[in-house]
């Protein structure tokens, strides 16, 4: 009996243990205020969706019903999502959204961007326990069965709701200080279905939950945040994380074979297969203080590392080359410091970022194969990086502030015929080129940002625009910068791209 006790359990335990599982970043879920409709969230790990089912009258007046899926949270926050009502519903004020709750009871103080049946998006609050739900005068409808991507972050006392459809910057839809609000929270997604007989049916997806710094945060000081790789499918903003740590690694490359990524952590440089399995390290020979600006070659053969020389004012950076799957690396640049960013067409020559004679920092092309290094821009009092060439090698794309903004741009391989590509209030970084010469994917920094610096941990987009020229779509929203997506991280198909985000 002792035995069969023991059993029992033990296959309770792990039911429960699964359970906890299939809510991916969230704690558990239940009803808030016992609706005559049981709800559920479900979570499918193979693609990292959430599937809501809810019923309940209202979240309004002074109580609320709806399914809950959520986990404790303190401190500052981002919270961003995708939705998506499943069908038309029944009635047009069923509700799906992000809440922020002191308690799981029906009649607790919450904040929530709130996205209706009928398009409006919203942020709703009740301040006190058991007062009335309250919303601002100005609300802000959006298209039926357009999808919402919604946001929102809490900074001290203030929270703030921001929206967008696909492929539009997120906008603010309100602002709301909590001022009795306690430190911990709950925080986490949910549905309503306006309607006690009725279950309504939901879908979210990209759900990230971002823990900030200040902006004066110092990593080197104060540490690294924990890291995220990432894949993104650019056409439709679907994102997958395969592989956390608490420890920094930085900038994926796509392998060729399609089914790895390469990147850097902690001065080494790994491989780890896209399904986030077998994690290995590559052999750089003695160099092991390897930075995040590393690539490989148009053919497939030849990967270019960038190293820090120890002793060295700045960190030295000299790039070296080897063979792509690992072996003995082969020194390249001389003068100090050199930091790889792109390969010619012709699998011979590189291109790189380097300060030499003044405080800026321009483009540079050099032979692997030995040879004088050729300066290509010359942008004194600004900065250019990120160079990288077309497949056709007829350009080669980079960023640089000659503007008073960092932009995007372009110029014959020889230097000549500059010319902008971006035009916008946005910081825009490191153009990669798609592999079927089509599309430029980029890393759009905040207006307030020095144009010449890209910070590591900010509220960064991720942006996609055709090489023929138009306005660029924004396809990830994210808490990220330097280390995110330096170099090309296109996958073959020209499909995906791969990053890190970062969070506390």
């Amino acid at each position: 009996m002792k035995f069969l006790t023991l059993v029992i359990a033990t296959l309770t335990l792990m039911v429960v243990a699964h359970g906890q599982n299939r809510l991916g970043v969230f704690e558990a879920s239940m009803d808030i205020g016992n609706p005559k409709k049981e709800g559920s969230t479900t979570y499918k790990e193979s693609d990292q969706v959430y599937s809501l089912k809810g019923s309940g009258y209202n979240i309004w007046f002074g109580r609320d019903e709806f399914q809950y899926a959520y986990k404790k949270l303190s401190g500052d926050f981002i919270l961003t999502a995708n939705f998506e009502f499943i069908s038309e519903g029944v009635d047009p004020h069923r509700k799906i959204g992000w809440m922020i709750r002191e308690t799981l009871d029906d009649n607790s103080p919450h904040v929530s961007a709130t996205l209706h049946g009928d398009g409006l998006t919203v942020l709703q609050w009740r301040e006190l326990k058991g007062a009335h739900m309250r919303d601002p005068q100005d609300q802000v409808f959006a298209p039926k069965k357009n999808y919402q991507i919604l946001q929102l972050e809490r900074q001290g006392k203030r929270v703030t709701m921001k929206a967008a459809l696909w492929g539009e910057p997120l906008q603010t839809i309100g602002k709301k200080v909590m001022r009795d609000m306690p430190d911990e929270v709950y925080a986490g997604i949910f549905i309503n279905g306006h309607n006690e007989e009725i279950i309504e049916e939901a879908k979210t997806w990209n759900v990230r939950i971002d823990k900030p710094v200040a902006d004066d945060y110092n990593p080197g000081q104060d540490g690294w945040l924990a890291s995220r790789m990432e894949i993104l499918s650019v056409f439709d903003g679907k994102r997958n994380v395969i592989h956390t740590s608490e420890s920094r690694f930085e900038a994926p490359n796509w392998m060729p074979d399609g089914q790895r990524l390469l990147f850097n952590e902690n001065g080494s440089i790994y491989t780890i297969k896209v399904d986030g399995q077998n994690k290995t390290k590559l052999n750089t020979g003695n160099l092991n203080q390897n930075n995040n600006d590393h690539g490989i070659s148009f053919n497939g053969k030849t990967l270019a590392i960038s190293h820090n020389v120890q002793g060295v004012p700045g960190g030295g950076s000299t790039i070296y080359v080897l063979p792509v799957e690992g072996g003995k690396p082969q020194q390249v640049t001389i003068k100090m410091p050199s930091y790889w960013h792109g390969w010619a067409p012709n699998n011979k020559d590189v291109l790189y970022v380097a300060r030499r004679e003044a405080d800026n920092y321009d483009i540079y092309q050099i032979s692997i194969n030995g040879g004088d290094e050729k300066k290509l821009t010359n942008y004194a009092g600004s900065h250019a990086d990120g160079p990288e060439y077309t497949p056709d090698g007829q350009f080669i794309y980079y960023n640089a502030s000659p503007t008073g903004t960092m932009q995007i741009w372009r110029m014959k391989p020889d230097g000549s015929n500059k010319e902008q590509v971006t035009f916008d209030e946005y910081n825009d970084w490191f153009p990669h080129i798609s592999p079927d010469g089509k599309w430029i994917a980029f890393i759009s920094f905040p207006t307030h940002i020095d144009p010449d610096s890209h910070p590591t941990y900010k509220r960064v987009m991720l942006r996609l625009m055709p090489v023929s020229g138009g306005a660029p779509r924004t396809i990830a929203y994210l808490y990220g910068g330097q280390g995110t997506i330096n170099v090309p991280s296109w996958s073959p198909d020209s499909k995906s791209i791969a990053f890190v985000s970062y969070s506390k």
